[in-house]
């Protein structure tokens, strides 16, 4: 991951914990996805961040809301939203979901029903997008 991240130009740090449970980050970015998609995409890219730079362990719900809170979320809505029913069930069907695409590992998109998987396919992602199947 170091050698991708050096051949992209980001920055990276191999986190102290890894692998972590992701269910706090994904449940704060689908929360947040319902209520404003771009700033849940901010939150992505600030999870991450936080993750794989800083080395904080984003599996923690206190952590995950701190970094939405440095965004200007509400702290302890963000907290109560990681332990929403409804918020939980949307992860498990995203995850369901992902499991029947054959979704594994990541990075993986689906674009036009056709499966990327890894960071060295991006150069084939953007010529799909660019200029159609090949």
């Amino acid at each position: 991951m170091e050698r991708s991240a050096r051949f992209l130009g980001l920055a990276y740090k191999q986190p102290s914990k890894f692998p972590i449970a992701s269910q706090a980050p994904a449940r704060a970015f689908y929360w947040l996805n319902e209520r404003d998609p771009a700033l849940a995409r901010k939150l992505a890219r600030a999870l991450y961040q936080a993750y794989f730079v800083s080395d904080l362990d984003i599996s923690s719900p206190e952590i995950t809301a701190d970094v939405a809170a440095a965004l200007g979320l509400k702290r302890d809505e963000v907290l109560a939203a990681l332990d929403d029913p409804t918020v939980k069930e949307r992860l498990r069907q995203e995850v369901e979901a992902a499991i029947a695409r054959g979704v594994f590992g990541s990075p993986y998109f689906v674009i036009d029903g056709e499966p990327f998987w890894g960071v060295d396919r991006f150069d084939q992602i953007e010529r799909w997008l660019a200029k159609g199947p090949f």
